[in-house]
Formats: structure tokens, C-alpha cells, sequence
């Protein structure tokens, strides 16, 4: 099977069969959906752990670090990039949660039609593919949880489900547009809070207040992060949309259905999608 940790010692990494390594992850996966959307956290808990530690998710998420990711040849603070078939097979065997994290290299990129840059924490390819393991078991459990109409990050999601919505929305009336921009959303999240919202201890816990707590190396100089999550890690998104979540229901309480005159009679405005 897939799943057992002893295939690494008989099998090379060209010889793994990804097809069922593939269907054990998305049946695991599907389990911790479904146990979420129970409110199982019992169930949820016991299924990540067994995800988190199984063969299969770790060569995957090895897979997806260093040969489909587009940043497989950009280094970490440690210099390694671009791995060897015998290299990934020996870094899927290597990858345990420690509850420690090398700091992240600071690269800076230029945002689009302007001259302020926007700043990316590069992990090192050993962080890069433990943060791939955690999501594959974390994801499903906040999907089942995250609210309708959130768009950004997500599987299975894009920009025209998005549109679509707000077509469906306002097609059928007027309905004003509440349009705001976070301010360096991934650079100023709260640890503490973020933490919290997560609801999860142990070694899981660790590992992800050693990765926002790692530090950055910019040009030689090394700096503490006391807030934000690192823009070049792989679970920074997942992280991100966890720290954003009741984001619609509080614009709702803050937006109530809305009350109108038109020509001296009251009209009740029901409130579209977010």
C-alpha cells in the first residue's frame, strides 16, 4: 500500500505509483471533510494525524515542492534547490514535524504598475515540503468551514466563480458594493489570534508557531517576525484565508438589511451575496 512508510527502502522515486498514492490522500481528505462538517473534531483530529504521517502525503507533497511548483529552483536561506529523483525520495523519508523552522530568504518583487515592491519570504525546501504535508491534512478540515463566498486561495475555486456570483447578484437589482483592500493582509496577521483560531495543539501547534515565528534573512541581516505569515510559503494561503474567516458574516452584522424611501413609501432592500 501507499500508505506505509516502508516502501521508501524497496521502491525509487521513479518507481512510485502517484495514481494511488493519489486516491489514498483524496479518500483521507474526503474523511476529514465530512468529519468537519459533523463538527467531529475528535474524528477530524485522529484522520490528520494519520494523513500527516503516511508515506503518500509526504512523497506528494515532496512532488509538488520541487518538480511542479514554479519556484522549485528558487533557494532558501540554505542554498538547496532544484533536487535529484534520489534527493526527493530521501527528503519524503527525512519530513517530521520538529516544531522548529530555518528562517525564510527575503526576496523582493516589484507589484504591478508601481514602484513599491512587495516582499516574499522563501522557505527552505525542507520547510517548503513539510508546510505541503500539513496543508493536505488541514485544508479539508477548513473548507468545510469556510464561508460561501470566499473565492481567494481556495481548491477548486478562481476569479470567474467569483465574477459569476456578482453577476447573479446584482442582475436582478441595484445593490451597492462595499470595496475594500486589507492593507498588507499576509505581513501584519496576528500569531496569537491566528492561533487561537486554529484550535489545535500538540506538535501541530509548534510547527506552526516555529514557521511565523522564523524569522527572515534580508541581504546577510537576520530579523524577528512578531506578526504575519510569510508570502513564499506554501501554507501562508491556507493560513491567510483561516485568519480572514467570519470576515462575511461580520459585514453582514455590520450591514443589515437596508430600509429606503422611494417617492414617500418604504422600501425594504434585501442585502445580496458577498
Amino acid at each position: 500500500m501507499p500508505k506505509s512508510n516502508s516502501l521508501r527502502n524497496i521502491e525509487g522515486w521513479k518507481d512510485i505509483n502517484w495514481r494511488k498514492a493519489e486516491r489514498y490522500v483524496f479518500r483521507l481528505q474526503k474523511r476529514i471533510y465530512a468529519a468537519s462538517r459533523r463538527g467531529d473534531v475528535k474524528i477530524v483530529r485522529k484522520l490528520q494525524k494519520t494523513l500527516m504521517r503516511s508515506w503518500s502525503n509526504r512523497v506528494l507533497a515532496v512532488r509538488r515542492v520541487t518538480v511542479e511548483n514554479q519556484g522549485k529552483k528558487t533557494a532558501g536561506v540554505d542554498g538547496i534547490k532544484s533536487l535529484t529523483p534520489k534527493a526527493r525520495f530521501e527528503l519524503a523519508g527525512q519530513l517530521n514535524l520538529t516544531g522548529k523552522s530555518k528562517p525564510t530568504r527575503r526576496v523582493w518583487i516589484p507589484k504591478p504598475a508601481r514602484e513599491e515592491k512587495r516582499p516574499l519570504g522563501i522557505p527552505v525546501m525542507y520547510d517548503r515540503a513539510l508546510q505541503a504535508v500539513l496543508k493536505a491534512a488541514l485544508e479539508p478540515e477548513w473548507e468545510a468551514l469556510f464561508e460561501p463566498n470566499s473565492y481567494g486561495f481556495r481548491p477548486g475555486r478562481s476569479c470567474h466563480d467569483a465574477i459569476k456570483q456578482i453577476k447573479n447578484c446584482i442582475q436582478s437589482k441595484a445593490k451597492y458594493v462595499l470595496d475594500a483592500d486589507i492593507a498588507k493582509c499576509f505581513d501584519r496577521i496576528n500569531h496569537k489570534a491566528l492561533l487561537q483560531k486554529l484550535n489545535i495543539k500538540g506538535k501541530v501547534r509548534q510547527q506552526i508557531k516555529a514557521w511565523l515565528k522564523s524569522g527572515v534573512i534580508d541581504k546577510g541581516a537576520f530579523t524577528a517576525t512578531s506578526e504575519g505569515t510569510p508570502q513564499g510559503g506554501v501554507i501562508s494561503p491556507l493560513l491567510a484565508n483561516i485568519a480572514l474567516h467570519g470576515l462575511e458574516e461580520r459585514i453582514k452584522q455590520e450591514f443589515p438589511r437596508m430600509v429606503l424611501f422611494n417617492e414617500g413609501n418604504l422600501v425594504s432592500q434585501k442585502r445580496g451575496g458577498f
